[in-house]
């Protein structure tokens, strides 16, 4: 089923994202709400974050964080989020903040191992096959880091090489 885009769509928030992009979002939403109990909290945000090695995330933040929304913070409502946050922003922008998430001293790479880690056991598994390709496409230099920014670039931008 193919959308149509236009300026004057629907308000629907699902009409605002490509059903790739949902799929993706979901993917998210289910990591974050770790209880799985179809709505993001503060432990959920607790744990996640925990996870990703920040440990003591003080109360009051994880408040703002969910404040942020007007009320529980289900599929549609977190979607909706980052509809309102992505509107003019750069795909390639937001596709490296998230990265950078992952690069907390900003050093733009990411080990090889952590990221493969992550591709292989989070959501929408890479097989062997899908990794193989991947260090094929971006290979990771003689310390094994992968230039993540490289990869946003041709995420958004494709490769402008002759085929």
């Amino acid at each position: 089923m193919r959308q149509q885009q236009g300026e004057g769509g629907s308000s629907n928030v699902f009409s605002m994202f490509e059903q790739s992009q949902i799929q993706e979002y979901k993917e998210a939403f289910t990591i974050i709400d770790q209880n799985r109990d179809g709505i993001i909290s503060k432990d959920d945000l607790r744990d996640v974050l925990a996870t990703m090695g920040q440990l003591n995330v003080k109360n009051d933040e994880l408040e703002a964080m969910v404040k942020e929304a007007s009320g529980p913070i289900n599929f549609t409502v977190f979607l909706t989020m980052f509809g309102e946050k992505l509107k003019g922003a750069d795909p390639e922008d937001v596709i490296v903040s998230a990265f950078k998430v992952l690069d907390p001293n900003a050093t733009g790479a990411i080990k090889k191992e952590f990221l493969e880690e992550l591709l292989t056991t989070q959501c929408d598994r890479f097989s062997a096959e899908e990794m193989k390709n991947m260090w094929a496409a971006f290979p990771p230099d003689v310390a094994g880091n992968v230039d993540y920014k490289n990869i946003c670039y041709v995420i958004t931008h494709g490769e402008d090489k002759e085929e």
